[in-house]
């Protein structure tokens, strides 16, 4: 049976399931992928920021066990156990993010079933000038979105833009929500999603919990954390995007453009040095280091411009810990994070309601220390797969345009609304 054949199969007959299917698509992000699926008496968690209430979901009974999620994953997460699962944007009390309004601010589920799949390598490149390059490009380039931003987000720009001006923050991730009415079936909409943009950190979450129902649908090329088991952890932040090029010659220029433009190198600096304080905080002094600074990845429709930056978890920091300290992830914020959190919680309020799940991380975490997650972007998530909410935006510093960022952010999530058949 093949791996999308045993998914469609699962999904159909376990209202509680997960697909982690990033193998294969990066030689970084490995080449495995796996299914987990839940009986009715395994263990699931939701969480809303609203009520402040974390809910534990078994053999049809759901009860309150808490009101924090980090906490209740501390008490959850036993020795030797895989957990699986998203933190919504909003799931730290501490900063400023607003509740979602439909899918659960966070879902974690225990699986009792596990299958493994090894992927060959996909997307195989050319390289030259230190690009990775497909051998096919596709025209994507921003003169196909010819609409201009709307009155919200330009009102929003010029919002960020003023406290650029002030000082109050240095970059700011200005983001908003997409909200597309489709009877769609998840399953096969995500096949079509994982066909059109494979990505390392692509995956599907399916909760179908009747008042705690969510469908997550990634198709992110961000890593949020990994923790391995020596207790390293690295992160992969993602500042600086330039579209995918219509002939080889002009894929290129866009990658050199990337490479190069001051505005975007200040982009993925500015949040650099942001995820190195991050790290200090929750690792061994002098562990903190930067193997690699500003490098080119090419996918489908964009290039993007990735450091990883990465330490070794001090004594005494757990590893649900160090997430809840490193969250929500500085390229979905700004730096510095807590006042930029405040500028853009303002910012947004007109922009298609709260980030819920956007913006926020996908994956694993383990009892045994090990985890990995993905930043939620260039995801779908629904509540009830009518109403599908797509979150897409991009980095504001003071020599942004608000043409090319809103254009930016279109493109970014074009694929992601095509997985819809729009």
């Amino acid at each position: 049976m093949s791996v999308e054949d045993l998914f469609a199969e699962v999904a159909a007959a376990h209202p509680r399931c997960v697909w982690l299917d990033g193998g294969g698509a990066r030689e970084w992000s490995g080449t495995r992928s796996l299914i987990g699926w839940l009986e009715d008496d395994d263990v699931s968690l939701t969480y809303s920021a609203a009520r402040r209430e974390v809910l534990r979901h078994t053999g049809g009974r759901s009860e309150v066990v808490g009101d924090d999620i980090w906490e209740a994953l501390e008490r959850e997460v036993g020795p030797g156990e895989q957990w699986f699962g998203y933190l919504g944007y909003a799931c730290r009390t501490d900063l400023p993010a607003a509740p979602s309004q439909d899918v659960p601010d966070a879902v974690w589920m225990r699986p009792s079933h596990i299958r493994l799949f090894e992927h060959e390598l996909l997307g195989q490149s050319l390289h030259f000038s230190g690009v990775a390059m497909p051998e096919k490009c596709s025209d994507t380039r921003l003169t196909g979105y010819p609409s201009p931003p709307s009155p919200a987000y330009r009102a929003a720009f010029a919002q960020i833009q003023e406290a650029l001006h002030a000082g109050d923050t240095y970059e700011a991730n200005l983001t908003y929500r997409t909200t597309v009415e489709a009877e769609a079936d998840p399953v096969t909409t995500y096949l079509r999603l994982r066909s059109i943009n494979p990505a390392p950190y692509a995956g599907f979450l399916q909760h179908a919990v009747a008042g705690h129902a969510a469908w997550l649908l990634s198709s992110s090329p961000e890593r949020y954390a990994v923790i391995d088991e020596d207790r390293t952890i690295e992160t992969r932040p993602i500042k600086g995007t330039t579209p995918r090029g219509a002939t080889v010659e002009e894929d290129a220029a866009n990658a050199e453009l990337l490479r190069t433009d001051p505005k975007l190198r200040s982009e993925n600096l500015m949040i650099t040095d942001l995820l190195r304080n991050d790290l200090a905080m929750v690792c061994e002094p002098g562990t903190v280091a930067v193997p690699g600074l500003m490098q080119v990845e090419s996918y489908e429709t964009v290039h993007q411009l990735v450091t990883t930056v990465r330490g070794r978890l001090s004594d005494g920091i757990t590893t649900i810990e160090a997430l809840r300290r490193l969250f929500p992830a500085g390229s979905m914020t700004g730096a510095p994070k807590l006042r930029t959190m405040e500028v853009i919680e303002r910012a947004e309020r007109d922009l298609g309601g709260p980030r819920a799940a956007y913006a926020g991380a996908f994956g694993w975490i383990s009892g045994d220390g090990p985890a990995d997650l993905g930043v939620v972007i260039r995801t779908l998530t629904t509540h009830d797969t009518r109403t599908w909410r797509i979150g897409t935006g991009g980095g504001i510093t003071v020599r942004s345009d608000v043409d090319a960022e809103a254009a930016e952010a279109r493109l970014k999530a074009d694929r992601v609304r095509a997985s819809l058949g729009r």
